[in-house]
């Protein structure tokens, strides 16, 4: 992974963290206003807002004005990158998954004679 600028956060960093995961989960069908979000969690506004600044700095929200309120928005692409990601090593897990199939397979057969 590249360095990124100070105070810039990558896909990973930011969904790291699971209360930023719930974040996501929220904004998938909508987009909402900072009370709104806050409102489904135990933490304070200011948390909630540190946490969505550090969303957006991954490009995973973006923000736009609303009369007085900013209302934050899912983007999904950034998420793209993890899906690659993920994808490169699907192929390591089937291929582990495999091998331990045929071994439970063999163990069995043994047993059986």
């Amino acid at each position: 992974m590249s360095a990124l600028p100070s105070g810039k956060h990558d896909v990973f960093q930011a969904i790291a963290d699971p209360t930023r995961r719930e974040v996501l989960k929220l904004l998938v069908d909508q987009e909402m206003p900072v009370n709104v979000i806050s409102g489904h969690f135990p933490i304070s506004r200011t948390a909630v807002s540190k946490h969505l600044r550090i969303l957006s700095e991954a490009g995973l929200v973006t923000e736009r004005k609303v009369g007085r309120e900013t209302r934050y928005k899912l983007e999904t692409q950034p998420l793209q990158e993890l899906r690659n990601w993920l994808h490169y090593y699907e192929r390591y897990w089937e291929n582990k998954m495999s091998a331990l199939q045929r071994l439970v397979e063999s163990d069995s057969k043994k047993e059986d004679e």
